[in-house]
């Protein structure tokens, strides 16, 4: 499946997703007549920038790998620490003896970083979205609320691990409680994600509902699909049809060792006014590294109203139909915080937008 179908698909899952989740008083998009893609000035016929991460992140030794549990898994406690992708195997997971070290670039105090400890339950922190009604994208997983799919490990790490065994597919999907909360700021958090066909983590941003989709806007900064290796940054205020080609900004990085190590990911974002409509600015990075910007379309949601999102899907259209294997697939997360200012400041940021390249149109 080429790249572009990937997107058009995904598109289309958005609208039925949020359609199908959501009241409509929230005014989702849902009875909207999707047509395919009118051929802009630019499109995902460029080839993706190809990227090598900065040296203060290479250089990760490789993770200890880690199999699924037995399929009578909802009647046992938590699983071991993962760290990995592992299909296909059975033996019991090891538990790691360490955790990899944390880059310590110069960077001002978080102003919100969550604890992960298995001594609290995930819902202080995030709301847990469940359900198995295929998302607007035929997808199969069911998100569920289960301590195997979702927990907090001893070394301070979030786990969303998507389970699959004999024709089962469970999974997560979690909300924070905490919005930006800031007319600037930047957030980052350290991800090891799994990489295999038919799954789809991701990492993004919507704002808090109610909201109208997509209007409102959607910030994706960390996901990809059927273990492509390709990070996929994305910016849509508009409908994935012909009319709204010029309401998207989308960049493709390839990370060729993204199965084996983990990625730094960040965005950053300044608007001279909390308000809606504001305009403003926003830098993706990938492992300290400015690889997208992008305005904020002064039609959007101001920032400070904004939450993460983190799930883990399995297949469904953008994943082409295509279905993972047996096995566990997780998704882990670590030092997620906000802070007032980049790495750098304000003024690397401002040297950020003015010289990295803009998302593309669609």
């Amino acid at each position: 499946m080429s790249f572009l179908e990937g997107l058009l698909n995904k598109g289309k899952a958005k609208l039925k997703e949020l359609s199908d989740s959501h009241p409509p008083s929230q005014s989702y998009p849902g009875n909207q007549s999707h047509q395919g893609y009118n051929q802009p000035p630019q499109g995902y016929n460029q080839q993706p920038q190809y990227y090598a991460p900065q040296s203060q992140y290479q250089n990760y030794p490789p993770q200890q790998q880690f199999s699924p549990p037995p399929p009578e898994y909802n009647n046992l406690p938590p699983p071991p620490i993962p760290s990995s992708t592992r299909p296909g195997s059975t033996s019991t997971p090891p538990i790691p003896s360490s955790t990899r070290p944390t880059p310590t670039p110069s960077q001002s105090a978080p102003y919100w970083q969550p604890t992960f400890n298995p001594s609290i339950p995930i819902s202080q922190l995030f709301q847990q979205e469940t359900g198995a009604h295929g998302w607007g994208n035929n997808e199969v997983q069911n998100y569920t609320a289960d301590a195997h799919n979702c927990f907090f490990t001893p070394n301070n790490q979030l786990v969303l691990r998507g389970i699959v065994s004999s024709n089962k597919h469970t999974s997560a999907r979690l909300v924070s409680h905490q919005k930006l909360g800031r007319q600037r700021g930047c957030l980052s958090a350290t991800l090891k994600a799994p990489c295999a066909a038919g799954i789809w983590p991701a990492f993004w941003l919507l704002p808090a509902a109610p909201f109208a989709w997509p209007n409102d806007g959607e910030i994706d900064i960390f996901e990809s699909w059927n273990g492509d290796c390709v990070n996929h940054s994305c910016l849509h205020w508009g409908h994935y049809n012909g009319e709204d080609w010029n309401k998207h900004r989308v960049w493709e990085t390839p990370i060729f060792d993204m199965p084996h190590r983990e990625v730094r990911v960040a965005l950053a974002w300044a608007q001279d006014e909390d308000r809606d409509g504001a305009g403003g600015k926003l830098v993706w990075y990938l492992d300290g590294m400015a690889v997208m910007k992008a305005p904020i379309s002064e039609g959007m949601r101001r920032l400070s109203d904004w939450k993460v999102i983190i799930n883990v899907a399995m297949g469904g259209n953008v994943c082409g139909g295509r279905l993972p294997v047996d096995g566990t697939y997780d998704f882990v997360v670590r030092d997620l915080a906000f802070y007032d200012a980049p790495v750098g400041g304000w003024d690397g940021f401002e040297r950020d937008f003015l010289n990295t390249r803009e998302g593309k149109t669609m």
